[in-house]
């Protein structure tokens, strides 16, 4: 299971261990300095040379967490950048179209934040907010394409899968998670979380 958080990717916390035969096998961290999401950087490569994750709901480890800390120099951009960067190569590059579950904010991010090419496969964006459905399309205003790009938005129960989910875990009190059910679909293969 791969989960993309805004802080980027993670099971409940941006914490992950490995054998150091597995560490040795990735490569080093990319110690570019102040700035550089070293730990990110390194994760995605172990992801690319076929390594998983499995979650374990105990604590292994408590952070002091400190003003100085090196994470406070990486910028959201990067990670953002980062992320949508590996959303592109690993799973839109497979897909021949796909809707983007949430018209909000960070949807429209998303839209926004990739390739030409992959802007070209979102068929729709989805989302459960009356106002936007009755919308009915986003506008990609800042397109320097002629008509701009108009995306329909539709109800969740009427957009298809696969779908790119652009909605915290945590932020819909178990509303999303229920959507998700009610339509029986399987991670990894109708859905792919990005936040």
């Amino acid at each position: 299971m791969q989960v993309y958080t805004s802080h980027g990717p993670t099971v409940i916390m941006p914490t992950w261990f490995c054998a150091r035969s597995w560490f040795q096998q990735v490569g080093q961290f990319d110690e570019g300095g102040k700035g550089v999401p070293e730990d990110l950087l390194f994760f995605y490569q172990s992801l690319r040379l076929g390594g998983g994750v499995h979650r374990v709901d105990v604590c292994l480890l408590v952070y002091r967490y400190h003003e100085q800390a090196a994470s406070h120099s990486v910028l959201e951009e990067t990670i953002w950048n980062l992320r949508v960067a590996f959303l592109q190569e690993t799973v839109l590059g497979q897909l021949d179209a796909f809707t983007i579950w949430n018209a909000g904010k960070q949807g429209r991010k998303l839209y926004r934040s990739l390739s030409p090419a992959n802007q070209k496969k979102v068929k729709a964006f989805c989302d459960v907010d009356e106002k936007k459905i009755r919308k009915g399309f986003y506008t990609y205003e800042e397109s320097k394409e002629r008509p701009k790009p108009k995306i329909p938005v539709q109800h969740f129960r009427d957009a298809s899968p696969p779908y790119i989910i652009c909605v915290k875990l945590d932020m819909t009190g178990g509303g999303l998670e229920e959507n998700l059910l009610s339509l029986r679909l399987k991670e990894g293969l109708d859905y792919f979380h990005f936040n």
